[in-house]
């Protein structure tokens, strides 16, 4: 019993600490409240989808970045989506990423 408190309070600062990093924010405070006895594994599931999604996408940011010259509008494209679908699930860090990235796309900043 009490190694399943101690795993419990280890989780908890885990969890702290992505929040203290910056790494999510509320959004995922209120996906972990849409979760309840009838879908007990709906935070689970909503970031498996995103996960999944977020490889994709990343394999298509690559694949426009090999090509000269960069589609800029395809990849601001590419970079909204992720943007979007990482601010659903509180994924701060990498929306912040994907503002700046969207901003070189603007720009036209190859370097970028």
């Amino acid at each position: 019993m009490e190694r399943n408190n101690q795993l419990q309070r280890q989780v908890a600062l885990m969890r702290q600490s992505l929040f203290d990093q910056g790494y999510l924010d509320e959004q995922f405070v209120q996906l972990e409240e849409l979760q309840d006895d009838t879908n007990p594994n709906f935070v689970e599931e909503v970031v498996t989808l995103y996960y999944r999604d977020s490889a994709r996408l990343i394999a298509s940011i690559e694949q426009a970045l090999d090509k000269s010259p960069l589609d800029f509008n395809k990849l601001d494209s590419y970079m909204h989506q992720f943007k979007g679908s990482s601010s659903s699930i509180g994924g701060r860090k990498v929306k912040t990423e994907c503002s700046q990235f969207r901003e070189y796309c603007r720009t036209g900043n190859g370097e970028g």
